[in-house]
């Protein structure tokens, strides 16, 4: 079957101009986040920083994001979707820029806090939630879960592109004779380029992103109408975050190198492989969601993947513990459009980006503590223990959320 038979395909007939600038805008900035992810850690090392100094700075670049983020989502509604866009391409370039030029760790690490850069190849920044709510502004809501697929796969093949990308430009570049601290700058320099890009793309965007009148000024977290169903959602979000950061790609990375003595192009292969599986799930969750439903989706896709993970360690073998690894990541993102999708569909519409800051800022602060405990447990010895208690946790979310919320419809449900 060619991809354009697809019905999800014919759903990207709906985009507008706008919603097309934004499909490029994620593109864009995914593959400048794949870019650098490969460089980051090995350029501060190059530039004389201690292993001490390199973690610290990432864990104020993630603090930094986010207070940054969660200020600027929070009044996007009410600022302007455009505007709030653009100023987190400024930050992006200002980090690029800093990065690219500067050795000192003062200035670079209040870059970090400042500015927007994902040392991790992942979505950072305001852009996601601002984006999310722009997009479901301009699209019907029966075609939000197909578009919203097709730009988390638009991003899963981004990231894994840049990171090809990222490795194999500094590896020419050092065997054009430069040194690696030359190659490092260099793409630290083409990410602050890219997020000029972004800048001109954010530029093109219209009026039609916005709201036909701005909302008020809210207090706090700009969230009056929905603020219980998102603090509910944020709570659940941030436990799944939680478990899934006890095992991210780079611990898994080191378990397959203790466990199997894999090196690290064979890494990089199979987590380029997971990567593209992870994107094009995205697509067969928007299907199995028109029949079953967004919570359902959600849910049911989610369990099997985390009974998956959980197996991936006892796997008595290196090709089993791919396969097994493989499979879990063809069903692992299903629950990713579905879940951005549900959170625009049940809050109010004037209050979107907001909610989608708040929800994406609660997973960024789950996130934030899991990786110390993994560690805490790798010490320990007990190499296993991060799959189990990662799927655990992920499976508690699930039940969790299913309890909760299976009776709250959005409105294409409830119509259709």
């Amino acid at each position: 079957m060619r991809l354009f038979d697809l019905p999800e395909a014919h759903s990207l007939s709906v985009l507008t101009r706008d919603g097309r600038l934004l499909f490029v805008s994620r593109i864009t900035r995914l593959f400048a986040y794949g870019l650098i992810s490969v460089v980051l850690v090995l350029y501060l090392a190059q530039v004389g920083f201690d292993e001490g100094q390199i973690g610290l700075l990432l864990s104020l670049t993630l603090a930094g994001d986010t207070v940054v983020s969660l200020w600027i989502t929070t009044r996007a509604d009410h600022m302007g979707r455009r505007k709030m866009l653009l100023l987190g391409a400024g930050l992006m370039i200002l980090a690029g820029t800093a990065f690219s030029a500067s050795s000192s760790f003062i200035i670079l690490t209040l870059a970090a806090i400042i500015g927007v850069i994902s040392p991790s190849g992942n979505e950072i920044g305001p852009f996601l939630a601002i984006e999310q709510a722009g997009l479901a502004h301009t699209i019907p809501d029966n075609q939000r879960t197909q578009i919203f697929a097709w730009y988390n796969l638009a991003g899963s093949v981004a990231t894994a592109c840049g990171a090809l990308i990222g490795g194999g430009a500094a590896a020419l570049l050092q065997a054009a004779g430069n040194t690696p601290l030359t190659s490092y700058r260099f793409i630290l320099l083409l990410y602050a380029l890219l997020g000029a890009v972004l800048l001109v793309i954010f530029t093109r965007l219209s009026s039609r992103i916005e709201l036909a009148a701005a909302p008020a000024k809210r207090a706090g977290l700009g969230i009056e109408r929905s603020r219980s169903i998102v603090l509910r959602l944020s709570a659940l979000f941030a436990l799944d975050a939680f478990g899934g950061a006890l095992i991210v790609q780079s611990l898994v990375a080191y378990w397959f190198h203790v466990r199997f003595g894999v090196d690290t192009a064979v890494i990089g292969a199979i987590f380029f492989g997971a990567n593209i599986f992870a994107g094009l799930s995205a697509l067969a969750a928007a299907r199995i969601a028109t029949r079953i439903g967004l919570i359902n989706t959600m849910v049911f896709t989610h369990i099997p993947s985390n009974i998956l993970l959980m197996l991936v360690p006892l796997m008595p073998t290196l090709p089993l513990a791919v396969f097994v690894l493989l499979v879990r990541f063809s069903i692992s993102q299903m629950d990713v459009p579905t879940r951005q999708s549900y959170v625009m569909a049940v809050v109010d519409p004037t209050e979107r980006s907001a909610a989608a800051g708040v929800t994406g800022i609660a997973r960024t602060v789950g996130a934030a503590c899991a990786p110390l405990l993994s560690g805490l447990m790798l010490g320990a010895g007990l190499l296993s223990l991060p799959f189990f208690a990662a799927g655990g946790l992920k499976i508690a979310y699930d039940l969790a959320l299913y309890r909760s919320f299976r009776r709250l419809k959005p409105p294409e449900e409830v119509s259709g």
